[in-house]
């Protein structure tokens, strides 16, 4: 197993954000985490990287204990997190924001290796490697926040809402590349609103409801169960 999550509870001052969930990733998956605004997706994937500290439970990443290891030491053992709303560093051109997502591999070599596999998912960021990262369109922008969780060539990717604002085309582009990052040897936790996409992807799937997992299973059956059905994929 290369991700466990045993009974974590997070809490926002008097808001209770997460309640004893737990969850697994074995290594090769995709899994997701779907469910409405507020439910604890997004703080599922911050406390995993070191971003929100846990009231209690435990996160264990290759066996490993990590819930009290800072942000950096987590992406150091190999987590890459893309947040939700892609932030790339406006300022910089793509391929300074791509470097950036290399910055614990030692030596150029290895950076530039990187780049060339980031650019066979997503060669539209080659055309564009010069232009400033605030200037991208939506889609671009998603390519390059993925690109750049995949620089430090993780063992787990973990995607905060990818087709966020994206439109239909988009969506089906962005996740045919989430299929070929995993069949490429990558790990991929993935929190998506867009449920019938997500289960469409994903091997297994758990549902989150106001800070609880309600359901879990493989994702084909969850996409068949009548519970949902109704809540998440339009009856």
């Amino acid at each position: 197993m290369l991700l466990e999550v045993r009974e974590l509870d997070v809490s926002y001052g008097a808001v209770h954000a997460l309640d004893h969930i737990s969850l697994e990733v074995n290594e090769g998956e995709i899994v997701t985490l779907i469910g409405a605004n507020g439910a604890g997706k997004s703080t599922t994937l911050r406390t995993i990287s070191g971003l929100v500290r846990a009231n209690r439970g435990e996160i264990r990443f290759d066996g490993r204990p990590i819930q009290r290891l800072p942000s950096h030491r987590v992406a150091a053992l190999g987590i890459a997190h893309v947040p939700e709303g892609r932030k790339p560093f406006a300022n910089l051109n793509v391929r300074e924001n791509l470097l950036l997502g290399a910055y614990r591999l030692k030596g150029s070599g290895r950076a530039t290796a990187s780049m060339e596999r980031v650019f066979q998912s997503f060669p539209r960021l080659r055309e564009r490697l010069s232009q400033p990262a605030g200037t991208l369109s939506g889609g671009e922008l998603q390519m390059l926040a993925m690109g750049r969780g995949l620089m430090a060539q993780p063992r787990l990717l973990m995607l905060d809402e990818p087709s966020m604002g994206l439109s239909p085309i988009l969506v089906e582009e962005v996740f045919a590349i989430i299929r070929e990052i995993n069949q490429a040897g990558t790990t991929i936790l993935l929190v998506e609103q867009n449920a019938h996409m997500a289960l469409s992807v994903a091997s297994r799937a758990y549902v989150l409801e106001t800070g609880r997992i309600t359901l879990a299973g493989p994702a084909s059956e969850l996409e068949r169960d009548a519970r949902v059905r109704a809540a998440y994929l339009g009856g």
